[in-house]
């Protein structure tokens, strides 16, 4: 055989060993691409996103989008060929598989832990629309989650309202680990509360409810790093209730980043005339009950996709207006945020063209 025959013929068959070897060996990563995005104000799967009853609404038109990030499974094992298109590809991302799933969390567990929080931005996302509109709503301290095999479980439940913890009245989620971290592990602690079911009976005839009970935790030490506390197995949340009904109907999304985006398609709804003045607005943001706009992840791939759809403008929260800035998609405006009034002001300015009012994101 000729010597460059040879040569060509090894030198295929060193590739074909090495597109071998990349298709089948794995590579601890995972990539984030442009997810779906939604008009808050319009329908979704055949149904309207946002549906307030028992309040007058209004029509709305023009865009205020919520966006999302795909990113592949915990059990999907990316092979070197895919891993290298994704660092090639420009509107893709890929990222350490730990960055998505730390501490080997399951798909499963992610999936329960993003629908908690998207549940929860729900809450805060009317919560602060109806703080700004003025509109009373009710609020209280809960047991939002009960650890299994804690010294909690059995004792304590999940919705159950507490109202003092060794006696002393609770006003915020912090003040219980406060309270609880005061003692020393293997301590009493008395939880005063009203039983979730007794909260829910009473919600129901939307009455208050007033029959407590004093339940004792004995706390335990704490098992992570750093210096060890009592704790008792619970973490506390806010539970709310609202003059009227809002529904946000969407399934299948997950996180808490729509925030933001809710909170101002539930204001438009209960507003006469348009927010938006008709433009096309996205964003993204996490959100609080008083309205402060958090970051988000996967930032780039929403600016992209949003662009992707028609976004003109892009609410973006403050301390991810660097990253979104470094790569932003032409003819797209990316808007810096950092509460709801922040948006809301920087709405008015969109809808009355005075764009050039905008606070707009640098990549400093």
């Amino acid at each position: 055989m000729p010597r460059r025959t040879a040569t060509m013929l090894a030198s295929t068959l060193m590739l074909i060993a090495l597109l071998c070897a990349g298709v089948f060996i794995p590579v601890p990563y995972s990539e984030m691409s442009p997810g779906p995005t939604v008009n808050t104000l319009g329908d979704h799967d055949g149904e309207p996103v946002l549906q307030i009853s028992g309040r007058k609404t209004y029509a709305a038109g023009g865009h205020l989008n919520m966006t999302t990030v795909r990113v592949t499974s915990a059990d999907y094992r990316m092979n070197l060929v895919e891993a290298v298109y994704g660092w090639l590809a420009h509107d893709n991302k890929v990222v350490p598989h730990d960055t998505l799933y730390p501490d080997g969390k399951t798909e499963e567990q992610s999936t329960q832990e993003n629908a908690e929080e998207f549940s929860q931005s729900q809450e805060s996302a009317k919560v602060a629309a109806l703080r700004e509109l003025k509109v009373p709503v009710k609020s209280w301290v809960i047991v939002s989650t009960v650890v299994k095999d804690s010294p909690s479980e059995g004792k304590l439940h999940a919705g159950d309202v507490i109202k003092a913890v060794d006696g002393t009245t609770v006003k915020e989620p912090t003040d219980v680990a406060k309270l609880v971290t005061k003692h020393q592990p293997g301590q009493d602690v008395v939880f005063t509360v009203v039983p979730a079911k007794e909260q829910a009976a009473a919600e129901k005839e939307n009455k208050t409810a007033t029959k407590t009970q004093d339940i004792t935790v004995t706390t335990v030490a704490s098992d992570d790093t750093g210096e060890k506390r009592a704790i008792v197995g619970i973490s506390a949340g806010t539970d709310h209730t609202f003059p009227f009904t809002i529904d946000i109907k969407l399934a299948d999304v997950g996180g808490p980043s729509a925030g933001l985006m809710f909170s101002l398609g539930i204001y438009d709804k209960l507003t006469p005339g348009d927010l938006t003045g008709g433009k096309f607005v996205a964003g993204t943001g996490t959100i609080d009950d008083d309205g402060k706009v958090g970051p988000i992840g996967g930032i780039e791939m929403k600016t992209v996709g949003a662009r992707s759809k028609g976004a003109q403008y892009f609410l973006t929260p403050a301390d991810n207006c660097a990253a979104a800035a470094k790569d932003t998609p032409d003819g797209l405006t990316l808007v810096k945020v950092k509460t709801i009034d922040d948006a809301l002001g920087a709405l008015k300015d969109i809808r009355s063209g005075k764009t050039s009012d905008l606070p707009k994101c640098t990549t400093s």
